[in-house]
């Protein structure tokens, strides 16, 4: 594993494994930049790699056959792509691809299911994984069927800060929209609100966080479970502190 070392990496799952089980990996980890709008899992394909991020922020995208879509989960530095994988599931009807550029680690998804194999503690972490990302999928639904667009956006943008851990998140208008599946003109009216309240600061391509608080009251209930939910499987923070 030379030139690899845990003191260098980010992403949690990898930093919570131990030295023996990192090892089984390490010599297959690729660092990757990992580009706006690339593709880590394609509907209906066995991917090549699973991906750990390091940074940036990866979207997971349900897909309908009549060409409708709408955003489902986020992965950032928390997670990886191609979950399912170790779910013994080749394909998934999702696909997931980078919202905003990065960087991670690919590891060849053959590799990955021999170290599952082989290493009791991987697949036992990887297994804790996968309820967390089944828990945000599930409360996305919620969040789309029981919350206003204003309680929406406030939860997308929390999830958005928790993972970029920065201040400022490169998201434009139109991407929004699409992500929340609703029309541009009602972001932009949501986006003045909140800009209203001094929770945020809107300009072309950029949002800032101003007041972190503000927009978890705004959400509400529709934010907040799956966050604790990883903390209590991985024992790692997940939400960042209030900013502004």
């Amino acid at each position: 594993m030379a030139g690899f070392e845990i003191t260098n990496i980010r992403n949690r799952i990898l930093v919570s494994l131990p030295e023996n089980s990192l090892a089984l990996l390490g010599d297959f980890l690729q660092p990757v930049e990992l580009p706006a709008k690339q593709v880590l899992v394609q509907s209906d394909e066995r991917p090549s790699h699973a991906y750990f991020i390091e940074n940036g922020l990866a979207s997971m995208i349900a897909l309908s056959p009549d060409g409708e879509s709408v955003e489902v989960g986020h992965i950032g530095f928390e997670g990886m792509s191609a979950a399912h994988i170790v779910l013994a599931a080749d394909t998934t009807p999702n696909q997931t691809f980078m919202q905003v550029s990065g960087c991670g680690y690919a590891l060849p998804i053959d590799r990955l299911r021999r170290a599952t194999e082989e290493d009791p503690v991987l697949l036992e972490l990887l297994l804790r994984y996968n309820p967390y990302a089944a828990l945000q999928l599930a409360n996305s639904a919620l969040a789309n069927a029981r919350y206003s667009i204003n309680e929406r956006l406030a939860r997308w943008l929390l999830m958005v800060h928790d993972r970029l851990r920065s201040d400022d998140l490169p998201l434009t208008h139109e991407f929004l929209a699409l992500m929340l599946g609703v029309r541009r003109s009602g972001i932009t009216n949501e986006l003045h609100v909140l800009e209203g309240i001094h929770a945020i600061r809107a300009t072309r391509g950029n949002v800032k966080i101003l007041d972190r608080q503000k927009l978890e009251v705004i959400a509400a209930g529709s934010y907040g479970t799956p966050e604790r939910i990883y903390e209590d499987l991985f024992g790692a923070q997940l939400n960042r502190p209030r900013f502004g």
